[in-house]
């Protein structure tokens, strides 16, 4: 059983708040615009992260991480990407990925806005944890949290972190 942190979207921010969340999971993965790498250095310096690079990022986080992510956690394939299109439209890149990986679990960032839903077309869950940087039009920081036991994703549940 593993509790996951996702966040997405920090823009060089690590709000105080999710210190707390960090340290409650197993591991941190982050959807991408990192922005300043600092912000991995310090969740790094807690919990094992997992991560791919955004648009906003430079090249020094582009050497680190990369664009597209695929692993098992537990019995789980999970996909990463940063810039996924729209649900019901997803970016061909994409959409061959999925195709071809046939993940269970596909996360995403970039739209700053909190997604979490089930595509049949693609027999896949969904999840995109919103932002919680606070560059952006969105307007609360967000976060999921949820556990992967075997073969099941549960207990998932959103973290606000307050307001941009």
């Amino acid at each position: 059983m593993i509790n996951i942190l996702l966040i997405s979207d920090t823009h060089s921010y690590l709000d105080p708040k999710l210190i707390k969340h960090i340290e409650e999971a197993d591991e941190v993965w982050h959807a991408g615009d990192i922005g300043n790498a600092d912000v991995t250095e310090a969740i790094k310096k807690i919990k094992p992260l997992k991560a791919v690079y955004g648009n906003i990022d430079d090249q020094g986080v582009r050497n680190e991480f990369p664009k597209n992510l695929i692993f098992m956690c537990e019995s789980v394939k999970i996909f990463i990407t940063h810039i996924c299109g729209q649900p019901t439209n997803y970016l061909k890149e994409v959409k061959d990925i999925i195709l071809a990986e046939k993940p269970q679990v596909f996360i995403c960032g970039h739209s700053h806005i909190l997604k979490v839903m089930y595509q049949k077309q693609y027999d896949v869950l969904h999840l995109n944890p919103g932002a919680s940087g606070s560059h952006g039009f969105h307007q609360i920081k967000t976060a999921l949290r949820f556990v992967i036991d075997q073969d099941q994703i549960k207990d998932l549940a959103i973290i606000e972190l307050g307001p941009r």
